[in-house]
């Protein structure tokens, strides 16, 4: 696995999450989606980065693939809703998320999907989050990336122009109104040398 260059901007002492509120800028897309972005959302994030790939009880998947069964190209962890977080960081970090969203969402977030992208051969295809209720409604997902960054893909579903959104050290991306249901994201492999990262995914009552 790849050793995490940290970052020399984060001068945090220790972990923190930082406000959101007037930091975070909107960008709007097409038939109702937005993505909003906080750069530097958690201070200390290279420090959190290490606890994570430490403490969580990272395991590998395997996925039908048309003929063949192959291996999920990152490791992964979920905390369903009602259990623990493995940090206290994203516990707080979850209720800033539910506070700065409550008029627009309407609900808590309560999952957290956890994705280590090792190196630049880990990724994930193209596709939206539209296992549940965000198949056919509007809801946000909220992406803290903490260790090397790594590029967020979007593109419409019925295809066009992606847009690219790097992230990690720390950095919040939201993916909101019909985002899921009306456009696709990925975060491609890249043959550049790139470090690890962890990707938290903070969702509401039954979006997958």
């Amino acid at each position: 696995m790849a050793a995490l260059q940290g970052s020399l901007l984060d001068l945090a002492d220790g972990i923190e999450v930082r406000p959101l509120g007037g930091a975070v800028s909107r960008t709007e897309l097409t038939r109702g989606a937005w993505v909003d972005q906080r750069p530097g959302w958690v201070g200390g994030a290279d420090d959190l980065f290490a606890a994570l790939r430490r403490e969580v009880p990272w395991h590998a998947e395997r996925r039908q693939m048309y003929d063949s069964v192959v291996d999920v190209p990152r490791l992964l962890s979920f905390y369903g809703e009602g259990e623990p977080l493995p940090h206290e960081a994203l516990e707080q970090c979850r209720q800033v998320l539910g506070d700065h969203y409550a008029v627009e969402l309407g609900e808590p977030f309560v999952t957290a999907g956890l994705c280590l992208y090792r190196d630049g051969a880990d990724s994930v295809a193209w596709h939206g989050d539209r296992i549940g209720r965000s198949r056919d409604q509007d809801t946000m997902v909220a992406i803290l990336s903490v260790g090397a960054p790594r590029d967020l893909l979007l593109r419409p579903r019925e295809g066009g122009r992606s847009l690219r959104f790097p992230a990690g050290h720390g950095d919040l991306l939201v993916m909101g109104g019909s985002c899921q249901r009306t456009w696709d994201h990925c975060v491609p492999k890249t043959a550049r040398p790139a470090g690890p990262r962890i990707s938290i995914q903070f969702r509401v009552r039954g979006v997958r």
